[in-house]
């Protein structure tokens, strides 16, 4: 009987998969999602993969992409218009690079839905379906993981640095679980950036690395010894993709965001949001189906334009720079990049000099795999409070999302208690982003 604890490398590297499960990667849990969802029914997809971009809070859509400036100043704000290489498109003066990128962006106006809670409105749009603020739905990374799998050794569904968190993590994978839920990057602004337990500690040796494989068959029959547990029971079956993944030099250099030049990292910009753009890139050039960089900070209800003047330079470079960049490498003609956050602000700024929630308006960006670059899709009334053309649900920008990659948005799922449940029960494509 192989004894796993025969000395010290064995029992460091049995803690280190075991700290997978703590990261969210869970290896059984994630590498299952190979054989439950890998049969490519691809239905003439557009997108081998996706990049959400997703704004936390909500933006405020007056100040970035549907200015006023017409209305009064306690609804126009401070910002003035800014002309884009889009003829009559204007967008907010904090935006000089978006400015040179509408030709290749949709943006979309008159995104809406009636709730104003920030945990229920998240799950709503991150899902497609109208739920608890606890997340009744799995999310649409989770289910594109669930419904494709893999492709390569790298995890389906990244979320970079990590999910979206208000008072809690949200936009998960609910009842599909945990192998579904997204690999999570942590900070790659960081000094040092590196993934834990897919970038090794030290250089692997052969001695090593067949330790590490020798391992991996101690867990296997451990799993086979210990049924009904959810995390380690289908083990076995997965176990050669666990090694590559942990082994696997592509796997490690995807994450290697070094290995970019300095030039390029400056030019996304030197803080959490630019380089998390940059790492979407990496892996969306590598094979990752589905990344959420999430860069939340926009819930203004005080001191709206001071936080605007540090957040909204961030966005700008950080995006632009990315779209460009996937342009020039051949990316962006088969990645769908859409950015939105769960609802927009209020029309009228507050006794804080603030703007509140508010789900009846919001504006959203469509870009890449056959999207009408220069295209501007709804409108607002003169306030920016309600939409007057061509609202579009949450339901409609995740069935977007599923066409775009292949997925059909009608298919029944089962949930764990035997109920068929459909992918959404509502909902239409933008179908307007395509010529």
């Amino acid at each position: 009987m192989l004894d796993i604890f025969s000395d010290r490398s064995n029992r460091r590297d049995f803690l280190r998969v075991g700290a997978l499960t703590g990261l969210g990667l869970s290896l059984p849990r994630l590498l299952e999602a190979q054989s439950a969802g890998a049969a490519e029914n691809r239905r003439g997809a557009r997108a081998k993969s996706v990049v959400l971009v997703y704004l936390g809070g909500g933006l405020s859509h007056h100040d970035s992409f549907d200015l006023k400036p017409d209305a009064p100043s306690e609804i126009a704000g401070i910002y003035k218009p800014m002309r884009t290489n889009v003829a009559g498109t204007n967008i907010g003066e904090l935006l000089p690079r978006f400015g040179t990128i509408m030709d290749k962006v949709a943006l979309v106006r008159s995104g809406a839905h009636n709730n104003d809670h920030h945990e229920t409105a998240t799950n709503w749009v991150l899902s497609g379906r109208f739920g608890s603020p606890f997340g009744d739905f799995p999310a649409i990374g989770a289910v594109v993981a669930h419904q494709l799998g893999f492709r390569g050794v790298l995890p389906p569904y990244v979320s970079v640095p990590r999910n979206p968190s208000f008072t809690w993590e949200l936009g998960k994978s609910a009842w599909l679980g945990g192998r579904f839920e997204s690999f999570k990057t942590g900070d790659p602004n960081q000094p040092g950036f590196k993934v834990q337990d897919v970038a090794p500690t030290e250089n692997l040796t052969p001695r090593s690395a067949q330790r590490r494989q020798s391992l991996l068959q101690a867990m296997d029959g451990l799993a086979r010894n210990i049924q009904g547990n959810d995390q380690i029971q289908t083990y076995g079956e997965f176990q050669q993709r666990a090694a590559s993944l942990l082994l696997s030099p592509e796997a490690r250099s995807a994450f290697d965001i070094d290995l970019e030049s300095p030039t390029l990292r400056d030019r996304y910009g030197r803080n959490t949001f630019g380089q998390s753009c940059l790492l979407a890139r990496r892996l969306v050039e590598r094979g990752v189906r589905f990344v959420t960089v999430n860069y939340g900070g926009w819930d203004h209800h005080g001191n709206i334009f001071p936080g605007l003047n540090r957040k909204l330079p961030e966005l700008d470079t950080g995006f632009a720079t990315m779209i460009e960049d996937m342009e020039t490498r051949g990316l962006l003609s088969d990645t769908l990049v859409v950015m939105m956050g769960e609802f927009g602000r209020t029309p009228r700024i507050n006794k804080d000099t603030g703007r509140d929630h508010w789900g009846p308006a919001a504006s959203l960006i469509f870009a890449g795999a056959g999207v009408r670059g220069g295209l501007v899709l709804g409108a607002t009334d003169r306030q920016g409070a309600y939409v007057t053309r061509r609202p579009v649900s949450p339901a409609d920008v995740a069935y977007t999302i599923y066409e775009a990659v292949g997925v059909d948005p009608h298919r029944w799922l089962t949930h764990p208690e035997g109920r068929p449940i459909e992918i959404l029960d509502q909902g239409e494509m933008v179908r307007e982003l395509y010529a």
